[in-house]
């Protein structure tokens, strides 16, 4: 049975020919940047400390080697990449790279942790595809309630139009959607967050905050999935030429 993810599904409402061209025709496009490789070792270094499986003071070190890894990775993909910014980013990774578990115990209070990196592969109703996902962190509070977590990482933060992008909180939506679905959990029990984790911050590097996910928004994620599901298999692969700014295919002999 075919799948979905969220990602894909970003992929497509972006540009139906873009969504075509990367996860049908498997073409590659974005190969990752500075920014893909913080991002990556940051949530390793977070998932690590929330479960346990380092000791305080070793974060700095699992931070770098991480970073160090993805770099390399880029490198043999033939990325060019900023040593200043490279430089920059492991300095301020080594800065964030402890403060992850101290945020989540001063925003939660006393938690346990449910699970950390949960895969999801549920069925999609009425269609013969599954939705795959895999959930940052989740954890649960001494209320009964579950706390869908999704780690970011940005420069300075999220301004008010980034917080509010419907797509963007699609994702903690989605996954709240079949991560009950998948445990047989009331959803007014689980609630979502992001968890920013911000490289330039003065102060506060991280944010965590609270995103609505009700049944309405809930019910226009699905009906999104499901549309892009019936045109991916109606084969409709429309060009949106409002999103050809910055897209990597733009004038090249995938896209002209």
């Amino acid at each position: 049975m075919r799948h979905i993810s969220f990602s894909e599904l970003k992929n497509w409402n972006k540009c139906a020919y873009y969504h075509k061209l990367v996860n049908l025709d498997k073409i590659k496009g974005f190969k990752g940047s500075e920014h893909t490789a913080f991002g990556t070792a940051i949530h390793e270094v977070y998932e690590k400390s929330v479960l346990g499986q380092i000791k305080s003071g070793d974060e700095q070190e699992i931070f770098e080697k991480s970073f160090i890894s993805e770099i390399e990775k880029l490198i043999c993909d033939g990325v060019e990449l900023s040593e200043p910014l490279l430089q920059d980013m492991e300095k301020q990774g080594k800065k964030l790279s402890a403060k992850g578990v101290p945020a989540l115990k001063e925003y939660f209070g006393h938690y346990n942790v449910f699970s950390a990196e949960e895969k999801l592969y549920e069925k999609i109703d009425d269609v013969e595809y599954l939705f795959k996902g895999y959930i940052d962190l989740v954890l649960k509070t001494n209320d009964g309630k579950y706390h869908i977590i999704d780690w970011k990482t940005t420069s300075w933060g999220w301004d008010a139009r980034r917080r509010s992008d419907t797509m963007v909180t699609y994702q903690l939506t989605l996954y709240k959607h079949y991560f009950a679905k998948k445990h047989n959990i009331d959803p007014n029990k689980i609630e979502t967050h992001f968890a920013l984790a911000k490289r330039t911050a003065s102060k506060d590097n991280i944010e965590i905050f609270r995103v609505s996910s009700g049944l309405r928004k809930t019910q226009n994620a699905l009906k999104l999935l499901n549309k892009a599901i019936y045109n991916i298999q109606k084969g409709k692969h429309f060009k949106n030429r409002l999103s050809c700014n910055g897209c990597e295919f733009y004038k090249t002999k995938n896209c002209g």
